[in-house]
């Protein structure tokens, strides 16, 4: 990734952080030494998230010193703002109701004859500001989304950092043999090595994974944020995954940033398997079925594009097909190639509301199982995080998808 969208970014965050300003220093503090010490600081704040944005992706490594403070005022400014937007109209109702009315008098004009009191028009109330509440109300709704923002932001952090989840997920297959009938594939997505999260976030997932004892493991993407120069000893761990059937690999769009290349390479030496528009065969005895992989939609950027009918080629259409393909999007081609299940990641289902509420207009599902013409897809919420240590709404996962026969759950 090029530093042009930490820069466009930072372009964003700055019309945020005015209009926090506004509200948070200009609209609560008098002009003074206070108001200046204030925007002092939120400048500060603003220059330490631009920089974690920009030195992160220079050197994730290294970098953790900066990416914590700057990462999580980024959670804090976004909440707070959003608090704020949402009171906009609360603010306007309080201050309309803050004024008094007071009487206009009449102008009399000198040597005019006074006229009849039943001549005298009825004066117009004319609204006078009460500065002081006024003050109180804007205090009030901004000390009231800074608490709030900071609670969010503290919860989110626990469950960003803290064990991922399990859900069990079981998944019907029409043309599953019975012998393969509870067959269990774990799968885990977005684990994001790079700057917060090192060989401990690894350990701890390998760990997950094994306490599951799975047949199969399956990482669908976006593993790490560098390269492997600078992470490579952070997915060491992966080497001691295990399972009966092995581990695969398919690229994410973060991998394109990261040297997608170099990093196949180096999960080959570590035991993961990387499927790359080409499939297996996995088989219980003389029952089987395909597992393909596709390269990410962002590798058409790096001449290693996604290429499912090459996948898919010569297969037998009787036998299941389990796809992994990183982002839910690739499901639509799936269901017209006749793919029976897709396990996919990318979307952190959603990671921090209400995002979540944005991903649909990108990828047809969020997170989850569901089906999208006639294709069942998982979208798993990821086991790690991008930017902000910061999940609402989106706890981490590893999913076990268990496979089942016939429409009967064994």
């Amino acid at each position: 990734m090029t530093l042009i969208f930490p820069l466009m970014f930072g372009l964003v965050l700055g019309l945020v952080h005015y209009y926090l300003w506004r509200r948070l220093v200009r609209d609560t503090l008098p002009p003074g030494r206070g108001r200046r010490v204030a925007t002092t600081a939120l400048v500060v704040l603003y220059a330490l998230m631009v920089s974690a944005l920009v030195v992160t992706r220079i050197t994730p490594t290294g970098s953790a010193w900066l990416a914590w403070p700057g990462y999580l005022w980024l959670a804090v400014a976004f909440y707070a703002a959003v608090l704020l937007a949402v009171l906009e109209i609360p603010r306007l109702l309080l201050n309309r109701t803050v004024g008094r009315r007071e009487r206009t008098a009449v102008p009399v004009v000198a040597g005019a004859p006074a006229p009849a009191p039943e001549q005298v028009p009825e004066p117009a109330p004319k609204p006078v500001v009460d500065p002081g509440r006024r003050l109180f109300i804007a205090r009030s709704l901004a000390v009231a989304s800074g608490l709030a923002a900071g609670g969010v932001v503290g919860y989110g952090a626990t469950q960003a950092l803290g064990d991922p989840r399990i859900n069990r997920v079981p998944v019907k297959l029409a043309k599953l043999d019975s012998s393969l009938a509870g067959f269990r594939i774990a799968v885990v997505s977005d684990i994001h090595l790079g700057p917060l999260l090192g060989r401990a976030h690894t350990e701890r997932i390998v760990r997950t994974i094994n306490r599951l004892e799975p047949d199969l493991v399956a990482i669908v993407g976006d593993l790490v944020d560098g390269t492997v120069a600078q992470l490579g000893e952070a997915a060491a761990p992966l080497r001691d995954l295990s399972s009966a059937h092995g581990s695969f690999f398919v690229t994410g769009n973060h991998e394109y940033y990261s040297g997608h290349e170099q990093w196949i390479t180096e999960l080959e030496r570590l035991g993961v398997n990387a499927l790359r528009n080409e499939r297996v065969r996995i088989s219980r005895g003389n029952a089987f079925f395909e597992l393909a992989g596709v390269n990410d939609v962002t590798g058409e950027q790096s001449d290693d594009a996604p290429d499912l009918a090459r996948a898919l080629d010569g297969r037998d259409e009787r036998q299941p097909v389990v796809l992994l393909a990183h982002q839910p999007v690739q499901v639509r081609e799936a269901a017209r190639m006749g793919v029976d299940l897709q396990l996919s990641g990318h979307t952190h289902g959603g990671q921090m509301f209400p995002f979540t509420l944005a991903v649909p207009l990108q990828q047809p599902v969020t997170s989850g199982l569901a089906t999208v013409d006639g294709t069942q897809v998982y979208v798993s919420n990821g086991a790690g995080f991008w930017g902000p240590p910061v999940r609402v709404g989106a706890p981490p996962e590893v999913a076990l998808v268990e496979l089942h026969h016939n429409f009967a759950i064994e």
